[in-house]
């Protein structure tokens, strides 16, 4: 049976100046899926993710989440219906600790109201109980939990990059957009990365990556769409793309051409 459509991009465009980022791009995200969106610098892969998450607004086209059309709502009404992502540039509060970056991203859906806050209700500390707790879940996940209270910023910069995927896994997404989560990365941080994917998308969480190292995105994805200065240029599973020439000539290069 056909995987359900959860992210619907049709005619996508977006211009800076006389520059078109985006041309007309159009494909689906299927839930359950990873999805790699992949391509040579400059070619579109993070303003696509900008149009997605709300940052940037489309010269033309839509875009559709389960169903509805978001092209043009602000970030924080994106967040809110179920998309959550991660920058190339790591965004953690290097102030906070490490656990406190985690509830920020929790509070929305545990906060106490503005009566249990003043008062020091039992139900507030019944909530901020809870939300700490499922915080050190989410800090578990990548093995960062016995650094609950650290300065996030003393991190080194793996661990900020993990820090930062735990924070967009805490808002509990239906999507989760993962903008070169890897970049940085050791070959045992990449493997915990993979093992992380898998495991969140077995519970139901989408993925769609931008990611630069092929050997991760070819071992990881099931389905790649390639991008060219902007246009959409191939899409498919991993061996199909691995054999597509226009996708050789462009990007992978002969060393990442399926045999």
């Amino acid at each position: 049976m056909p995987k359900k459509v959860l992210l619907k991009v049709e005619n996508l465009t977006k211009t800076f100046g006389g520059l078109k980022a985006v041309s007309n791009v159009s494909f689906e995200v299927h839930q359950g899926v990873i999805t790699a969106l992949i391509g040579p610098n400059g070619s579109g892969k993070t303003t696509i993710f900008n149009l997605i998450s709300g940052h940037l607004s489309p010269d033309k086209g839509q875009i559709y989440f389960a169903g509805q059309r978001i092209d043009g709502l602000p970030p924080h009404q994106i967040a809110r219906l179920g998309i959550a992502r991660t920058f190339q540039n790591i965004e953690i509060f290097g102030h906070l600790s490490v656990l406190e970056n985690v509830l920020l991203a929790i509070s929305p859906r545990l906060r106490p109201n503005l009566w249990e806050t003043a008062l020091r209700l039992p139900s507030f500390f019944s909530k901020e109980k809870k939300a700490c707790k499922e915080a050190l879940r989410y800090l578990k996940l990548l093995e960062l939990d016995h650094l609950a209270h650290a300065s996030a910023a003393s991190l080194p910069f793996g661990l900020q990059r993990y820090l930062e995927i735990i924070r967009a896994l805490a808002t509990q997404p239906r999507l989760l957009l993962l903008d070169e989560a890897a970049s940085g990365l050791d070959g045992s941080e990449k493997a915990l990365l993979v093992q992380l994917i898998r495991q969140i998308c077995a519970q139901g969480v989408t993925v769609l990556m931008v990611e630069h190292d092929m050997n991760l995105t070819m071992d990881l994805a099931q389905e790649i769409i390639v991008l060219d200065q902007g246009k959409k240029i191939a899409q498919g599973a991993p061996r199909k793309i691995q054999r597509d020439p226009k996708v050789i000539a462009v990007y992978l290069g002969s060393d990442h051409a399926a045999d």
